[in-house]
């Protein structure tokens, strides 16, 4: 039986913890493990995939190449839509499946980062064309009352937050506890344990004592 190694990636938070995006990566891939072989750890980012730099996924890389494991996703885009980032990742001595497409062999897996970096390339051209000709016509880019609302959209922003960080605190709620009854008695404690189940903050980052101790006391 082969060991597996998961990584999810979301490119905003909104899709974090709980969301849709998770949810539906995670079992897309407890899908494809079942009966083939056993799930060994799993680690979440929340971060654009333009971006090489992702801790999460180096953590990921890590274990599976410690453990001989198959790191797995659900989507190759889950990775990057770069030719270069998959190219590099192939050439890492770490094997991995992306779910939607089991078996492809490196030449597919190569095509397939080429469509999607086309993809993510020409999205952003649209994006910049489309400002350009919105700000030609006379429109004001941004938010016009930024700055005078008399700190309304700060209120607003520190509420969405509160809100997020309430409803996380639901959801980690059984993995904190779990966390406590095995034996874990300080909040630097807790943050390592949610570090090393690859669970972020509601911000995409690591926990610290700090956000740890915030989020037991939501908890109670």
């Amino acid at each position: 039986m082969a060991s597996y190694v998961a990584y999810y990636r979301v490119s905003t938070t909104k899709q974090g913890i709980g969301g849709l995006g998770i949810d539906a990566q995670r079992h897309s891939v407890i899908t494809y493990i079942a009966n083939r072989g056993e799930l060994i750890a799993e680690f979440t980012e929340v971060e654009s995939g333009k971006r090489k730099d992702r801790p999460e996924l180096s953590k990921a890389l890590a274990v599976a190449k410690a453990r001989k494991a198959v790191l797995v996703v659900a989507k190759l885009d889950r990775l990057a839509r770069s030719v270069a980032f998959i190219s590099n990742l192939m050439e890492a001595g770490v094997e991995f499946i992306a779910v939607d497409c089991p078996e492809a062999n490196r030449m597919v897996l190569h095509m397939l980062a080429v469509v999607g970096e086309y993809e993510r390339e020409a999205t952003s051209a649209r994006t910049r064309e489309a400002l350009a000709a919105a700000k030609a016509r006379g429109v004001r880019l941004g938010n016009p009352h930024l700055g005078n609302d008399g700190g309304a959209l700060s209120r607003r922003g520190a509420a969405v937050r509160q809100e997020r960080s309430a409803r996380q605190a639901v959801e980690l709620a059984p993995v904190v506890r779990s966390i406590w009854a095995a034996g874990v008695t300080t909040y630097a404690g807790l943050a390592e344990a949610l570090n090393a189940r690859g669970v972020p903050t509601i911000l995409g980052r690591t926990w610290s004592p700090t956000t740890a101790r915030r989020l037991a006391l939501r908890i109670g």
